[in-house]
């Protein structure tokens, strides 16, 4: 069939509406193999629904996302007060070794200044006697 002038003068000669279902039949048939890509196109209702699928889907992944969002800054705050925590700790470990270091030059410091004067008294005494005596 070359026209659509041919298929209605078929239409219009054939003898029964059998024939004439056959000869629509052949022509969808040789419409559809001369322009498969007809079969192929969407429909309006087609493109919605799956308009809609891609939508729900992107809100679910949104919803994940922000999930994974919320959690991922829950476990940084933990770690940040954990290694708040540990600061202050080596903070206080540092000042306890400051505070030992200051007493411990202290102590020196007067042992040593005190043996220097009890050595410098013991010799003016003993310079007084021998002046004296």
């Amino acid at each position: 069939m070359t026209s659509v002038i041919e298929l209605y003068e078929q239409l219009s000669s054939a003898p029964d509406d059998k024939t004439r279902a056959r000869l629509i039949a052949e022509a969808f048939e040789q419409m559809e193999q001369r322009y498969s890509e007809v079969t192929d196109l969407a429909t309006g209702a087609a493109l919605r629904e799956t308009e809609l699928r891609l939508q729900k889907e992107i809100e679910q992944l949104r919803g994940e996302v922000k999930k994974d969002i919320e959690k991922l800054r829950g476990d940084v705050q933990k770690d940040i007060e954990k290694l708040r925590g540990e600061v202050k700790k080596d903070v206080a470990e540092v000042r306890g070794d400051i505070a030992q270091s200051k007493i411990e030059t202290i102590k020196w410091t007067v042992a040593w200044t005190g043996g220097l004067l009890l050595a410098q008294a013991t010799l003016i005494l003993g310079g007084l006697r021998y002046l004296l005596g």
